[in-house]
């Protein structure tokens, strides 16, 4: 079949939400001709859901993100209202910054960004069907029977395919935030031979600022210690006028008026086809979940600076309206708000990501690419790190050079990628820390040091970027060597300086990179024994030195039981295994392995749901089973 093209290019991205935006910059700045098409253009980058970006392993991908040469980091700097690192107080392996962001002002901004874009078109347009010739992708037709040419096309549709939004008794078609629902390009996909899935997610109410009684709740503030997502911001730059966030929680009155009103609840009433995320449950779900929990955690999230709406974080819910309203003001604090927007589910179709390659490429048709929600997974994190992904790999096609794969040990984007084409995933899935094996080396300190050079030798990481990144890895490396060949010795005038500032003398001599092993030296305290850098050294640097210095001996371990995992992966599991007998493990994989029964250590870590935690307490266990198998031989 001949197709008419109205314009021809490489590469067509379509739906601008978080991933198609990162998709459609990394395409364009690798210098292919892109375009951009969504429904709507006012919906740009939207957060339909939380106000904020980053979290808890959620942070360190929006830094993978921005050291690969994306865009995601810096657009939250240049638009949050607060900025916190979380787990402070734990080890460096599950530190995460996460921003509170001006909603508005985060699409507006973004938006910019993508129509200042040199070999980017965006374009407001309904993609009702991707072309295909002999497994080919030829381009794309719109709702108003325009073609468009293209050598790859990514889909990154969020939850538009087939959108359906549902609250209390009422379900009608729509996109995120009642924008329109793609209903053709959902039955294209299908007709095109892709495996279909269906999946739901949620958000709360939204209250009025001014109608809380914050009295009643418990200030959460930002940091005073400046922090970036972009290893391109500057400490000067750090915002010093931030917007607090806000706690309370949920009580019994709440929980009874949910368990008043379940009937009415879609999720429990039928209404509900689509499988909800585990790990962002409504309030109704954990209610009926965990039903011995007295009261849940709320966080009031302002939506930004020149807005009234607050969001309630944690109060995700699909119950009718009036019922919506009373739950609301029987938490304290929220006694007399006013209820701006009701909260909603959303059912929207999934392709299945077992039919994708780790490039993100669809096994079935060439050049067809899928990233984002339409994988089947939660969070504008997530999403934006396929988006990237997907959009490397389009260009590399396109250009002819060889694909891009991040591993499991390169970056919790490569953990998710595999994830979810190696496990599939059975609801929408969320990155948390403990589902990277290698987590200690994939940290937020070292993603450039990580990704920028894949950045680069990709086309994507420009020279002003690569020559910054650079100068960090030279001072890291220079310093690292100049701490390792300094010594510090027990001599009476520096052990009465180490005394005096409240350590144990010492009494051996030391190299500084040593001395700094212990818990309480820092690097400003060793350097003040040896002397500081030939150069200043950036914030980030030190804070990388201080990382790998004090934490070399478990890294190196990690690295050990990297190999002691391969190793383990031919263990076989015996066929009588009683899963129940196995003490710690959790519930999700005790289900998972009784439902599928796994021969080897290497099947059962393979399986959706089941984390590296729960492998390492199966093995511990069969490892006990056979000491106790080779005592009674004896």
């Amino acid at each position: 079949m001949t197709h008419e093209f109205a314009e021809n290019y490489d590469v067509i991205v379509v739906g601008a939400g978080h991933a198609g935006v990162e998709a459609s910059l990394a395409a364009a700045r690798m210098g292919c001709k892109t375009m951009l098409a969504t429904i709507n253009l006012e919906m740009l980058s939207f957060m339909p859901c939380n106000p904020a970006i980053g979290g808890s392993a959620k942070g360190i991908v929006v830094r993978e993100i921005d050291a690969l040469g994306g865009e995601m980091g810096k657009n939250i700097d240049k638009t949050y209202i607060q900025m916190k690192m979380l787990n402070t107080g734990k080890g460096p392996a599950v530190r995460a910054l996460r921003a509170q962001a001006d909603k508005a002002l985060y699409s507006r901004t973004m938006k910019h960004t993508v129509e200042q874009q040199e070999n980017l078109t965006l374009r407001q347009s309904m993609i009702e069907e991707v072309l295909v010739e002999d497994g080919k992708v030829v381009g794309v037709r719109t709702a108003t029977n325009q073609k468009f040419s293209a050598k790859a096309v990514v889909i990154t549709t969020g939850t538009a395919l087939r959108g359906e939004i549902i609250l209390g008794e009422l379900k009608y078609s729509s996109g995120p935030n009642n924008s329109l629902a793609s209903i053709g390009l959902a039955d294209n996909l299908k007709e095109l031979g892709l495996e279909i899935g269906r999946f739901k997610t949620g958000t709360p109410p939204r209250v009025k600022a001014s109608s809380i009684n914050y009295d009643e709740t418990e200030i959460q503030p930002g940091d005073e210690k400046p922090n970036h997502f972009s290893f391109m911001s500057n400490d000067e730059d750090y915002l010093k006028d931030q917007i607090p966030c806000w706690l309370t929680y949920t009580n019994q009155t709440s929980h009874d008026i949910i368990n008043k009103n379940l009937y009415r609840a879609p999720m429990f009433s039928g209404i509900v086809k689509g499988v909800g995320p585990r790990y962002c449950p409504s309030i109704e779900d954990k209610i009926v979940r965990f039903a011995d929990k007295e009261r849940h955690q709320l966080f009031l999230e302002p939506e930004g600076r020149e807005t009234e709406e607050v969001y309630i974080q944690g109060l995700s819910t699909s119950l009718p309206e009036d019922v919506q309203k009373e739950l609301v003001h029987s938490i304290k604090g929220l006694e007399n708000a006013e209820m701006m927007r009701t909260g909603y589910a959303i059912e929207y179709d999934i392709v299945l990501p077992h039919q994708l390659r780790a490039t993100l490429e669809t096994k079935k048709i060439s050049g067809l690419f899928t990233a984002g929600q339409t994988n089947g997974t939660s969070g504008y994190e997530e999403a934006a790190g396929q988006g990237i992904v997907a959009g490397i790999n389009a260009a590399l096609k396109v250009q002819g050079k060889p694909e891009m794969i991040l591993k499991r040990s390169d970056a919790y984007i490569g953990v998710m990628i595999d994830d979810l084409v190696t496990k599939g995933t059975l609801e929408p899935y969320r990155l948390l820390t403990s589902r990277a094996e290698y987590r200690l080396i994939l940290r937020h300190d070292n993603a450039d040091m990580r990704l920028t050079e894949i950045g680069h030798r990709v086309g994507l990481v420009d020279e002003e970027r690569y020559a910054r990144f650079l100068k960090r890895k030279r001072q890291f490396d220079n310093e690292l060597t100049r701490l390792s060949s300094l010594k510090i010795k027990p001599v009476k005038e520096t052990n009465a300086r180490i005394e005096a500032l409240g350590f144990k003398p010492l009494t051996d001599a030391l190299t500084a990179k040593e001395f700094m092993r212990r818990p309480e030296i820092n690097y400003e305290i060793a350097t003040s024994f040896v002397g500081p850098a030939e150069e200043k050294l950036d914030s980030k640097v030190i804070e990388l030195l201080e990382t790998e210095i004090k934490y070399e001996g478990y890294i190196n371990k990690a690295l050990d039981q990297v190999a002691k995992m391969k190793r383990m992966e031919e263990k076989r599991i015996p066929a009588n295994i009683d899963w129940d007998d196995i003490d710690s493990i959790a519930t999700e994989a005790r289900q998972k392995f009784k439902k599928i029964n796994p021969e080897t250590i290497g099947q059962a870590s393979r399986i959706s749901g089941v984390n590296p935690a729960d492998i390492s307490i199966l093995m511990v266990y069969l490892e006990g089973k056979q000491k106790q198998h080779r005592h009674h031989e004896d």
